[in-house]
């Protein structure tokens, strides 16, 4: 039964919310909070940072005046309130289906997002860019960057932060504190004292304190400066945001309406530096169960709203490559005391969890920041450690020049555990696996080895422990396995060498990864049509399997290749290789099967992995027109 909410019903944009007198802006936030339990009860999603930031989000739109005003969320995954103040509503329980909307901010989606953001730590960069873009052309609207203090563990926010004094008067920053707790608030005093500090009046004070030191000696105007600098860092803790420039305001209670709204609006009026509004808020604030879960509901899938009782999946045939991963991980340091893992802020999402339980000291999670788990791991790798870089595919791309110049150029043996390998579903096109494969294998002796089932990647990790010459990576996808046996210690694979899963002679189907059981299907759908197909499973993108390769070309008819990676990857890869062994020459006919040159939005992958024509189906049709033959039965061509 979804919940009553008059007022909320009366409210169609942000105009509405500020029209409310501030009396009746806690009672909009409760129906919000309840409206947003309810919707994510339905779609699942990330429900605790959402309901930590619903004053937030009212006050917000009640102070500042947008979508003239920048309104942009770091993130952008606890913008489900804001998308249902933001005339989203009724679709909210859309969120992360097919054709709905997106888990995350994005600009094509309403004029109320501003900057689409998935990745951490770019919300402050962004919002200079358009501070900028006002300040040139004169006009005079507000710009606000609300960044979660997890995203400030990321080197990129403190880049812009250390840009922004010198590059903008008008910008205000709010650091939304719901698990550092940099500096956690003390009740009534702390709500006034952020008021006080934001006002008018103080800051008048302040400015003549500081015209009147203008005229001392140079050494009395800076002492007098750090003074009073100190003075409120002591107070309010934000010495370190005033020495990037930035007058701190905070920390103040992220879910006291009343105190919101007045700092909100003393900032707005702030137009001479930079300010940082520290509020300090409760991941799962006001639903029971998320405030008493040990994760406060980040992530969840379809639950009941009055008991909080998540829906328990369907029972796993196989286990999930992740833990396939990590159990693999853990009986290799049994054995080897130099094995060491490190993660980027996503230890149970990378799997480390199960590392950590086993060896506490022998896994490190940095926080958000790529660039440095690279280099890390790369100074580990040079001082003789056998470091373990566990990192979503998606989120390996923010740390590549780490990857090309710390790791790649000094031929240090850093392993790359590349999750989240291909398409992701409902997390959509931010988070999908799409490019390693082009980005890793273009890198001089790189070893990059994809796994087509859970005892492949059980063998490459074992690969991965073995090479001790070179950088390697293996990848794998999100989602469970095909239920495979995995023996008890993998053998490492010959590197370079893939192998041949079916003999055939019209096709020939090379799969890296876990296409392979659609590519045996396809080759299927071939021999009912009476044609037979050689189907091998390549392993290594690189370095290629070159005699296996050139041997399927001189022998078959089509050549086709499947992957799970945009274009650019291992059927470039295969194509160079054939191109420049004269294969191309006598007619040989060659289809790259990859994902489409689009950004997917969200929905089931096998959905996804239909339009993108990577399913047995899509192989099936690559085939065919490799082999020159119409079959009107196989309906429409690849995405």
């Amino acid at each position: 039964m979804p919940p009553v909410t008059p007022l909320l019903d009366t409210v169609h944009s942000p105009a509405d919310v500020r029209k409310l007198p501030e009396g009746r802006l806690q009672e909009l936030a409760d129906e919000l909070r309840a409206e947003t339990v309810d919707a994510v009860s339905q779609t699942g999603g990330h429900l605790g940072a959402g309901l930590g930031v619903v004053e937030l989000t009212v006050a917000l739109h009640h102070v500042f005046e947008t979508p003239k005003d920048i309104l942009i969320w770091d993130v952008g995954h606890q913008a489900y309130p804001h998308k249902i103040l933001t005339g989203r509503r009724e679709r909210i329980r859309t969120l992360r289906q097919g054709g709905g909307l997106s888990g995350f901010t994005k600009r094509a989606e309403s004029e109320y997002d501003p900057f689409g953001a998935a990745h951490a730590s770019t919300s402050i960069s962004a919002a200079l860019g358009f501070c900028v873009a006002r300040d040139r052309e004169g006009r005079d609207n507000k710009v606000v960057a609300v960044i979660g203090d997890g995203a400030m563990s990321a080197g990129m926010a403190y880049e812009a932060m250390n840009n922004a004094c010198e590059t903008t008067k008008q910008l205000t920053v709010i650091l939304n504190d719901n698990d550092m707790s940099i500096a956690p608030p003390v009740g009534g005093m702390s709500a006034y004292l952020a008021r006080m500090v934001s006002g008018g009046g103080y800051r008048s004070f302040r400015n003549l304190g500081r015209s009147v030191a203008k005229v001392l000696p140079r050494p009395m105007q800076e002492a007098a400066r750090k003074a009073e600098e100190f003075a409120r860092g002591m107070v309010t803790g934000g010495t370190f945001f005033e020495e990037l420039g930035f007058y701190y305001v905070g920390p103040i209670d992220g879910h006291d309406m009343d105190a919101l709204v007045h700092v909100l609006k003393n900032v707005r009026e702030i137009d001479d530096r930079p300010v940082l509004v520290h509020v300090v808020t409760q991941k799962g604030h006001g639903y029971a169960p998320a405030e008493n879960a040990a994760d406060k509901y980040h992530g969840v899938v379809k639950f009941d709203v009055v008991t909080g009782k998540q829906a328990k999946p369907s029972q796993a045939a196989a286990p999930q490559y992740t833990k396939v991963f990590a159990r693999e991980l853990v009986k290799h340091a049994e054995l080897d005391p130099k094995i060491v893992a490190i993660t980027a802020a996503m230890p149970s999402g990378a799997g480390l969890d199960l590392f950590a339980e086993r060896f506490p000291d022998r896994v490190f999670d940095v926080g958000i920041a790529e660039q440095h788990a690279v280099t890390f791991a790369a100074g580990l790798a040079a001082d003789g450690m056998k470091p373990f870089a566990a990192i979503y595919s998606t989120f390996l791309q923010r740390g590549y020049d780490q990857v090309v110049h710390d790791v790649a150029i000094q031929r240090l043996p850093v392993r790359f555990a590349i999750d989240r390998a291909g398409l992701v579903g409902a997390d959509g096109a931010t988070h999908a696996g799409s490019f390693d494969i082009g980005f890793m294998g273009a890198l001089p002796g790189m070893v990059v080895m994809a796994a087509a089932d859970e005892a492949e990647l059980a063998r490459m990790v074992s690969t991965a422990v073995a090479i001790d010459d070179r950088p390697s990576a293996f990848r794998y996808p999100r989602g469970e396995g095909t239920g495979v046996a995995i023996p008890e210690l993998a053998e490492p694979l010959e590197i370079g060498k893939g192998r041949i899963v079916r003999e055939g002679t019209a096709v020939a189907i090379v799969s890296l990864g876990t296409r392979l059981a659609e590519s045996l299907k396809a080759a299927d759908m071939l021999a009912a049509r009476g044609l037979s197909a050689t189907v091998a499973d390549a392993r290594f993108a690189k370095p290629l399997d070159l005699d296996l390769i050139l041997r399927l070309a001189r022998e078959h008819e089509a050549l086709i290749t499947v992957e799970e990676g945009a274009m650019g990857g291992f059927g470039a890869f295969v194509l160079q290789a054939l191109a420049s062994h004269g294969m191309l020459d006598r007619g040989l006919k060659v289809r790259t099967l990859t994902l489409p040159d689009i950004f997917q939005d969200q929905d089931k992958p096998e959905a996804m992995y239909a339009q993108a024509g990577l399913d047995a189906e899509g192989i099936l049709r690559g085939a065919l027109e490799a082999l020159g033959i119409s079959n009107a039965s196989v309906a429409g061509r690849r995405a």
